[in-house]
């Protein structure tokens, strides 16, 4: 080979961009095998596996899809499988790191590295020898909150200086790409990734990426924004034809990619498994080609996501420019692609060269000797921060008792007396399964965060609850990969409860609910629905604790939403939703529960009173068979539907409570010709300090098409505000967010526009016109 990556990068200016010359040069030098073996990654060269039954038993839905895949393309789906775990067992330099790219020695660099995931970096905790024997060190990664509890915040900088945060941790391990943000939308809430999406709306979840990534890649280390695109299910998520119009393509499902695209260029980009309106994301051109680099101007390379075991040779001409992990048939193909001609040679020099492009850019390239040591303790300040910011206070009315006349149940009093209830008080969830999970150092219970903030537990319930959790745990595996175990919940007695409430101030149940990679919730008692224990028990304290004239605070432990009915049924004085917040959860719900943090928190998708209003559950998982799945409701996904049918939601998009109470004053709106500006004044009516978020929507004039009747263009949040204080809050976005796509393609219908400074999607407060 004529350059060596050592070359490459000492030849090459980062302020003047990559040197192209010097990449046309390695290309020119690889061999055919060469190139084939770039463009794909390790798996085909992996070690000798675990045996059958082990390899089964920790993979089973991955073992379960390699064999789908034997079926379909006539190979050994087994062998393939077993390479996969010898991959995962075996990452090099880094040890759990979701894979890495093929070394060539010609090239005279160690291959750089990817990992999981989007609520922090995954990588294994502790290392062993070749022997088996454990290796000194740790290496834990703070579990950050998951992404809806990032989206709740409404806080760009807030969130970009979180996932700076978790960049340094990447750098420092020795990661080069992290394996994140997933920006998929909430189209409906049984997605089993919703935890791991931002939002039911493209502006918001655009947004929210956009800080996320330039937040991790200001630290020299990339990621991978994904699932690119359509990817709005687990269920069959491998072959899933999802059938959707341009329209709603455009306008819901691919703008958050572009926001993100323009206002980050992430390093990479992440292809999704299944099929849009017939042909594989992966393999689809107009996707990764003519709209990602041709209308977007795209610049890093896109990957597979892993085992998209489809066709490698229409994969490279798709513009799919590296293939993960890879595997031997996927090497094969490229090899005779290249020799016959079905695979043109430029196609795959043009894809090296634009892994090249970013390879430069690594810490590995540049020689960075990582140091296995980040700020944890720094990063779990930052954790417990974010978690606060984004917890949105549901209901919050007045409760009797000894609180003084008038006093509403939260914040609660300093020093209360707490009875806690239902199993994540105690075993709290603090993120999702499948690659969104984190190895961390630790967890902060809610029964921790308690008493670290001063409050007493009543013990006879914890000592309770500490017993049953203890033998619930010792008949199931421990957490791994896929699985985060949750067990059915203690079914508590009246006796048992009275006593907790006659030692007891209030009382607090905690519900919780898992999802992850590899699966879709259910509208079940247990998931969807209220397990038949969690009813009797909500229903128990709840009535318990009003006979008593004390509170009951329910708070949520879940990166998604339930049916609410039987919790509302109790008459809860009280609902926060704390979603998964993180190693620091415990004290980050114990801070907003306190008052030492006002709640700021807004929800990013619409909470509907029954899983049938939302118009996906009529055709999700799938409208036909179980391969087709059509978008039937078009654009109206989310608030956009609700407004159409005049549906009243539980709770609205963009819906949270405070301690304190805000009004709106002085809108004005400007438009020039690219752009609108809205300013409003916001004041703090209320007597404590507190922050709020203002949600600029607009509603187009009557036109040819369908309209919904408001849309999300911009947001912003104030300062923290002392009782009494303002803030003008500047809002601006560009004039082509009030374009629809048409047969004409994007265009701003002529016309008066209204804009709507608010609250939530029902709460409008101010409003003004602008004529385009």
């Amino acid at each position: 080979m004529a350059m060596s990556m050592a070359a490459l990068v000492g030849c090459t200016d980062k302020a003047a961009g990559v040197d192209q010359a010097a990449i046309d040069e390695i290309v020119k030098g690889m061999s055919l095998e060469e190139k084939a073996s770039f463009v794909i990654g390790t798996n085909r060269v992996s070690e000798t596996p675990p045996d059958a039954p082990e390899c089964i038993k920790k993979y089973p839905m991955i073992c379960e899809q390699y064999q789908a895949d034997a079926e379909k393309h006539g190979v050994n789906g087994w062998d393939e499988f077993q390479s996969f775990v010898a991959t995962y067992s075996t990452q090099g330099r880094v040890p759990g790191a979701a894979g890495q790219h093929y070394e060539l020695p010609s090239l005279q660099m160690r291959p750089f590295v990817y990992a999981d995931g989007p609520a922090g970096l995954r990588i294994d905790p502790l290392r062993k020898d070749s022997a088996g024997n454990q290796l000194p060190g740790e290496y834990y990664c703070t579990a950050f909150p998951t992404e809806t509890a990032l989206a709740a915040t409404w806080d760009l900088s807030l969130v970009e200086r979180v996932t700076k945060a978790m960049g340094e941790e990447v750098k420092e391990y020795g990661v080069d790409i992290l394996l994140a943000p997933a920006i998929n939308i909430h189209r409906n809430p049984l997605c089993g990734r919703n935890f791991e999406y931002f939002s039911e709306d493209p502006i918001l979840a655009g947004k929210m990426a956009a800080a996320y990534i330039n937040g991790v890649q200001s630290n020299g280390v990339g990621t991978s924004l994904k699932h690119f695109a359509v990817n709005n299910q687990e269920t069959h998520r491998n072959g899933v034809n999802e059938v959707v119009s341009m329209r709603a393509m455009r306008e819901i499902y691919l703008r958050g990619f572009e926001i993100a695209v323009k206002e980050s260029q992430p390093w990479t980009i992440m292809s999704s498994y299944n099929k849009i309106n017939g042909t594989f994301a992966s393999e689809n051109k107009w996707l990764l080609e003519d709209l990602l680099r041709g209308e977007w101007g795209y610049e890093g390379f896109v990957m597979t996501d892993w085992w998209a075991q489809e066709n490698a040779v229409r994969q490279q001409i798709a513009g799919n420019d590296l293939i993960m992990p890879g595997s031997q048939r996927q090497y094969d193909e490229l090899v005779a692609g290249l020799k016959d001609g079905s695979l043109p040679e430029e196609v795959v020099d043009r894809n090296i060269s634009r892994i090249l492009g970013v390879m430069m850019q690594t810490p590995t390239a540049q020689g960075y000797q990582y140091s296995n040591k980040p700020d944890l303790q720094a990063h779990a300040a930052v954790t417990r921060e974010v978690a606060c910011e984004g917890m949105v206070l549901l209901k919050n009315e007045e409760v009797g008792g000894k609180r003084e006349e008038g006093a509403k149940a939260l914040p609660l009093a300093a020093g209360a007396k707490v009875a806690l209830f239902g199993n994540a008080c105690y075993d709290i969830l603090v993120g999702g399964s499948g690659s969104g999970n984190v190895n961390r150092k630790y967890k902060v219970s809610l029964a921790e965060g308690m008493k670290n903030c001063g409050f007493t537990v009543e013990n006879a319930t914890a000592e309770a609850y500490g017993k049953y959790l203890e033998a619930e745990k010792a008949k199931q595996p421990a957490e791994n990969f896929w699985t985060v175990p949750v067990f059915d919940e203690l079914l508590l007695t009246e006796a048992q409860v009275k006593a907790a409430l006659a030692a007891s101030d209030v009382a607090i149940y905690t519900l919780c609910r898992m999802a992850g990679e590899g699966g879709d919730r259910k509208n079940a008692p247990g998931d969807w629905q209220l397990s038949a224990n969690e009813k009797v028990n909500v229903d128990l304290v709840g009535r318990v604790a009003h006979e008593a004239g004390k509170a009951f605070v329910v708070v949520l432990d879940m990166g998604n939403i339930i049916d609410f009915t039987d919790v509302l049924a109790a008459n809860p004085d009280a609902v926060l939703h704390a979603w998964l917040g993180g190693q620091e959860a415990g004290n980050s719900i114990a801070d907003v529960l306190s008052g030492k943090v006002n709640p700021s928190g807004r929800l990013p998708m619409t909470w509907a009173k029954k899983y049938e209003d939302y118009a996906s559950s009529k055709n999700f998982p799938f409208t036909e068979g179980d391969s087709l799945t059509r978008y039937e409701e078009d654009v109206f996904v989310g608030y956009r539907q609700f407004d159409r049918d005049k549906l009243e939601p539980l709770f609205p998009f963009g819906f949270g409570l405070s301690y304190t109470t805000f009004d709106y004053s002085d809108m004005t709106a400007k438009a020039a010709v690219d752009q609108i500006t809205v300013t409003v004044k916001v004041t703090n009516t209320g007597k404590v300090a507190g922050r709020e978020v203002v949600q600029l929507y607009a509603s187009a004039p009557a036109g040819n098409m369908p309209m919904p009747v408001k849309e999300l263009k911009a947001f912003g949040k104030t300062a923290l505000l002392e009782p009494g204080k303002s803030e003008v809050l500047t809002l601006t976005f560009p004039k082509e967010y009030l374009a629809s796509w048409g047969e004409k393609g994007w265009t701003v219908a002529p016309g008066e526009y209204t804009l709507s400074a608010a609250a939530s999607a029902a709460d409008i407060r101010q409003t003004a016109k602008v004529k385009m």
